[in-house]
């Protein structure tokens, strides 16, 4: 029994992925870029809940999604802007801020009290998909829950690093169409879909 780390996120629909992809594409950074989304191993996503999990328990916490997906008021949201930060490295990420809603809330929330019992938080390099890490990653993941749930929730769509080009006008609307499991790369993107149910 190995262990993986792991994000519960919010997939949305082919359109908006289809966005965050080009706008990935567009990025205007200074040297290669570190994120390269696309639409089969680096999945635009919104991310509700991360941690290390027993392999064994991918089955128990896919049924947890169903559960989930069946309760979630969560179907249409806006993107309302874009948000750039400044890393340790001196280097400008940049995200598309999703509207925190009652409901949304309400969903992490419940996936994060929910998942609790399986999750740990002393990850390894050698629990994360991609072979180079970040030390970066390893910290984002290992102070998640204290630094990004409850009150802290800051729903967004990681686009990578580099400055998004002018001309967006917000709100952007758009509906999540899968609550899922992925098993986390570098950078915390999103590289393997280990469980999804569609929201319903």
């Amino acid at each position: 029994m190995g262990q993986i780390a792991v994000d519960i996120v919010l997939l949305p629909d082919e359109t908006m992925t289809r966005r965050a992809i080009q706008l990935n594409r567009q990025l205007q950074t200074k040297g290669r870029p570190e994120i390269g989304l696309n639409a089969e191993d680096c999945l635009p996503h919104i991310s509700l809940a991360m941690g290390c999990i027993d392999t064994a328990d991918v089955t128990a916490i896919a049924e947890r999604l169903e559960r989930f997906a069946r309760r979630a008021q969560v179907r249409t949201l806006n993107i309302v802007g874009v948000v750039a930060s400044i890393n340790a490295r001196g280097e400008t990420t940049s995200l598309l801020d999703v509207e925190r809603t009652e409901a949304l809330q309400s969903l992490h929330e419940q996936v994060m009290t929910e998942m609790k019992p399986f999750f740990r938080y002393d990850v390894a390099e050698a629990m994360i998909h991609d072979e180079v890490v970040a030390p970066s990653t390893r910290d984002w993941i290992r102070t998640y829950a204290e630094k990004a749930g409850y009150e802290h929730f800051s729903p967004h769509i990681t686009l990578g690093y580099g400055v998004v080009p002018p001309g967006l006008s917000f709100p952007i609307p758009f509906t999540v169409t899968r609550l899922a499991m992925c098993h986390l790369g570098n950078h915390c993107t999103c590289r393997k879909v280990l469980a999804a149910v569609p929201m319903e």
